[in-house]
């Protein structure tokens, strides 16, 4: 397999301009045709379809929910990094592009990380030209907040719905283009196979999750923009639907699969309630530019919050990290809070939580505008817990959010399969072992709306795929293999729910592969997931029929999917015997605790290929150079 990151020449300020004017183009009149398959339709994936429709493309896209406005980036709440340095204090795009190089641990490229920084700028005069409703100062400008990692004011934001607005102008763009006639929208379709002809993606076959119906689709090109993994871990921030398919699909298929352990714990998070709870909920990292968080001083203090004095309690990432306080990044935070729990010193009736408390910036600021900045935040808080955050600190813990493995991209977010574009967070290419909070809008935007666009057309021009059609062998193929699978699944008629066994998985991977890790854990994992995969094929139970909606049969695949990349993300972090980021190895950190990297044997991308049904996958590495920055221990005291 080879690793051609295919990153320009020349200065670092310069090589996304450069490579622009190096790339091919294609002629407007020949990009009607070229027909162009888009999964996914959230902010990567529809920004995407948009775009191409609108440069004339034939665009098809797919989304497994029945409409691109319930994509799972409407669930982002506080942000998106943009360099436009509105505040005056000190931005600019250099420093952007080597906070998230310093803030990912320095296990990102250079040059795509820069190049993010440098169109970050655009996304903001895009979405505000698409009508989106960016938070404003009183004068009329466009207001900024801070978040974790930075020490200036760079995130635009829409109250704590940025997601859902930023998402709302995307899919107002690409329904532009469904009715101009440029983008076929396939909603309720989920993607069960990537077809790879001679070495190129030139399709994918699909699931009709209403009707059943099982479908070819044939394409000069393909893009997945569906998101990341980490409901592997059963209890995530991640909607209940998002999974990991379309990339372990294409992983199957020869895509190489990159840095699958690197997987981001966010610290603010309404902490687990039961045994029976389904999913988490985020609160927004926003909320650190005004909560304080701190718990008791003393051990198994269980007395109220407001019953305990000021003396008494400790701030402790204001203690230990002074410089960035409480918006030190969110690995860092989300280890402090387990640091302290672990101690004996948390909250709740679990002791697994911590408060944000907002009583000092209600007296400061006044409760008005606290309510302006968080309002639908703290109603969603209420709701849940019943507890009003205006009046008692809220409880809070780490919970898994994002993922920054992914499929192996190079400097045109192609995979390792020719014509296979992956973007957003499905790929692994901009945030090294930890993402900055409001990257992941800046990033999904950049590569759909900017990068994309011009990169796909580099490779049309190139490759100019031959004509091929849905009767060709290998779509028939892949069909038959999906039939027989299906069929396998509603044969087994076990005695447990599909459910059940992904709580099971879910929790071995956060006792052996969650906020912290070590060799015993992880050969651990590796000796439970197996047994309990070959219990899954002989004893889940999917009833009804493949002919019409079986949300059983959707999450059986799912889950199946799950299994295979649960063991490969253990793989990945039993090899890597550093720490790094959000992977922390217990037995490589410095004498306060911090991770403690090892660059002379890990400061490379590790992209593993698929070594076939039961055969261990095979390590390809992708060495790091770093000409602009220089490699240091990160610190954010």
């Amino acid at each position: 397999m080879d690793l051609n990151a295919r990153i320009p020449a020349g200065q670092l300020e310069k090589k996304w301009d450069r490579h622009r004017f190096e790339m091919k183009l294609v002629n407007p009149a020949n990009k009607r045709k070229y027909n162009i398959i888009v999964v996914g339709s959230g902010l990567g994936g529809g920004a995407a379809a948009a775009t191409l429709g609108e440069l004339g493309y034939n665009v098809k896209c797919f989304c497994f929910q029945d409409s691109p406005r319930r994509a799972h980036s409407i669930a982002a709440q506080g942000g998106i990094n943009a360099a436009k340095n509105y505040q005056n204090d000190g931005d600019s795009i250099y420093r952007l592009f080597y906070d998230t190089i310093k803030g990912g641990d320095f296990r990102a490229r250079e040059a795509n990380v820069y190049r993010l920084a440098e169109i970050s700028v655009n996304i903001i005069d895009q979405c505000v030209a698409q009508g989106v409703p960016f938070a404003r100062e009183y004068g009329g400008l466009l207001a900024n907040r801070s978040f974790g990692g930075a020490q200036v004011s760079r995130t635009f934001y829409a109250r704590g719905q940025t997601g859902q607005q930023l998402l709302l102008g995307a899919y107002q763009a690409l329904e532009r283009q469904v009715r101009a006639g440029t983008v076929t929208m396939y909603p309720r379709m989920e993607m069960l196979d990537l077809v790879v002809i001679d070495g190129r993606a030139r399709g994918i076959v699909t699931r009709d999750l209403v009707s059943g119906k099982i479908e070819s689709h044939v394409a000069d090109a393909v893009v997945l923009g569906t998101g990341g993994y980490g409901n592997v871990f059963y209890l995530s921030t991640n909607a209940k639907g998002s999974n990991a398919t379309a990339i372990w699909r294409a992983y199957k298929r020869g895509a190489a699969f990159a840095n699958p352990c690197f997987t981001q714990i966010h610290p603010t998070c309404i902490p687990v309630s039961g045994e029976h709870q389904s999913k988490l909920t985020l609160m927004s990292e926003s909320l650190r530019n005004d909560g304080r968080v701190w718990v008791p001083k003393q051990k198994g203090d269980k007395r109220p919050p407001l019953q305990i004095p000021e003396s008494e309690r400790d701030y402790y990432l204001e203690r230990k990290y002074p410089s960035f306080g409480n918006l030190a990044p969110r690995d860092i935070a989300s280890r402090g809070a387990k640091e302290v729990c672990d101690e004996g010193r948390g909250v709740g009736e679990s002791g697994l939580g911590v408060y944000l408390d907002f009583g000092d910036a209600i007296r400061r600021l006044g409760e008005h505008v606290i309510r302006e900045r968080y309002g639908n935040l703290f109603e969603m808080y209420q709701r849940i817990t019943d507890e009003d955050p205006y009046k008692v600190p809220m409880r809070i813990y780490p919970a898994v959010h994002y993922t920054m493995g992914g499929l192996w991209v190079d400097y045109n977010l192609m995979s390792t399969i020719e014509g296979l574009h992956v973007i957003g967070e499905a790929n692994f290419s901009d945030h090294g072992a930890n993402r900055l909070g409001a990257s992941a809008l800046m990033q999904g935007l950049a590569d759909g709306y900017f990068v994309l666009p011009n990169t796909i057309g580099d490779y049309l021009a190139t490759a100019r795929p031959a004509k091929v059609d849905a009767g060709h062998p290998a779509f028939r193929e892949a069909e038959a293999q999906i039939a027989e699978r299906t069929k396998r699944f509603l044969s087994i008629d076990g005695k447990r729910t599909v459910d059940s066994f992904h709580r099971e998985l879910g929790k071995i991977m956060w006792d052996y592969c969650g906020m912290s890790r070590n060799e015993a854990g992880l050969k651990k994992a590796l000796e439970l997931i197996p047994p309990l995969r070959e219990e899954f094929w002989r004893n889940v139970n999917v009833p009804g029929s493949d002919a019409h909606l079986n949300q059983a049969l959707e999450k059986a695949g799912r889950v199946a999917d799950f299994f295979e990349l649960a063991e490969l993300m253990c793989i990945d972090a039993l090899h890597r015997t550093e720490s790094c980021g959000g992977h922390f190895r217990e037995e490589s950190q410095t004498p306060d605790g911090e991770a403690l990297r090892d660059d002379a044997r890990f400061a490379y991308v590790a992209a593993w290929e698929y070594g076939g049904d039961n055969e261990p996958p095979t390590l390809h590495k992708e060495p790091l150079i770093f000409e602009n920055v220089k490699l240091s221990q990160r610190s954010y005291k």
